[in-house]
């Protein structure tokens, strides 16, 4: 009978139908990843340390896709690359593929692990806001286990075990969903001396003149540069510190200029010991996101864990 009934399925005009319709030869699966991720970032390095490989080996995955698509799907000059007509149109399609594949795993994986949900964020977040609050959490979803991940590199949910992750930045995350959080005022403070009894700087160019201090995930600088439309400053130098209380420190000591939450430098401000070298509007974009992938956020642990986190914002408002 098993064997009758697997020969009527070979016969099956429905299915022969599907199979003429399919490609005669589909591209190697890593030639597409490499492809996709080079074309998102318009960038082989990018690509690279997204997939853990070298950038000759996405340069040699994508050469093979274009040999054998027949066309040419990047631009390649100085060291850059940018995406073809067809090769940005390849993109836009072959990306809606991965993530119809993206939300079929997850479905099958879901119901291996429905009751964990894993958070990624940054490690201060998690030690100062988060870990604090997670109590009352589980105290309203007992069938919910939380997994804090805590990592300083910008996850992927095409490639990480993440549910959700929560982002300090300006909101603006291709192909995800983001709801602001909150916003921590930054301010820009550093000892009266290093300014070598100039007062105050006058814009954002007079910062190349000093070193910039910086938290230990090394990109509160660069997105609040953005955010202020200084995109030409290069803010990737200066030293980096695992914990905002030697960042002051060293601003105190005239080692550069800090940007910090202003709720830890208010009494160094009034007593001198710190200044504001420069008022600068704040950019309120600049905040902490909740983040998932847009097909997600109607998922039952996803939902409960978003619920819980706008309940406890909206207490720390009241």
């Amino acid at each position: 009978m098993v064997a009758q009934n697997a020969q009527t399925r070979n016969h099956d005009p429905n299915i022969s139908k599907t199979i003429s319709d399919m490609p005669k030869k589909v591209p190697p699966l890593m030639s597409l990843r490499a492809f996709v991720m080079a074309g998102r970032y318009e960038s082989f390095k990018i690509a690279a340390e997204a997939l853990n490989i070298s950038p000759g080996a996405i340069s040699q995955h994508v050469k093979n896709l274009e040999d054998a698509l027949g066309t040419k799907l990047f631009e390649r000059s100085n060291r850059m690359v940018r995406l073809t007509t067809k090769g940005a149109d390849y993109l836009q399609r072959v990306q809606v593929a991965f993530d119809i594949i993206n939300v079929a795993t997850k479905a099958v994986t879901d119901d291996a692990s429905k009751g964990l949900i894993v958070v990624s964020t940054m490690p201060s977040f998690a030690a100062q806001w988060l870990v604090p609050r997670l109590g009352r959490f589980q105290e309203r979803n007992p069938t919910i286990d939380v997994h804090v991940d805590t990592t300083t590199r910008l996850v992927r949910f095409d490639r990480d075990r993440v549910d959700v992750a929560i982002r300090h930045g300006l909101g603006n995350y291709d192909g995800l969903y983001s709801e602001r959080l909150f916003a921590i005022e930054m301010v820009m403070v550093c000892s009266p001396g290093l300014l070598g009894g100039r007062g105050r700087i006058k814009g954002f160019d007079d910062l190349t003149r000093f070193q910039l201090l910086h938290e230990e995930e090394r990109t509160d600088w660069s997105l609040w540069l953005r955010a202020n439309g200084a995109t030409d400053i290069d803010s990737s130098r200066g030293p980096s510190f695992s914990d905002e209380t030697s960042l002051v420190q060293a601003a105190i000591a005239g080692q550069g200029i800090a940007l910090v939450r202003d709720i830890l430098v208010e009494t160094h401000i009034a007593d001198g010991r710190l200044i504001k070298p420069m008022n600068v509007d704040w950019p309120t974009q600049f905040a902490y996101y909740c983040v998932c992938p847009e097909g997600a956020r109607s998922n039952t642990k996803i939902a409960a864990f978003r619920t819980w986190l706008f309940d406890e914002v909206h207490g720390m408002k009241r």
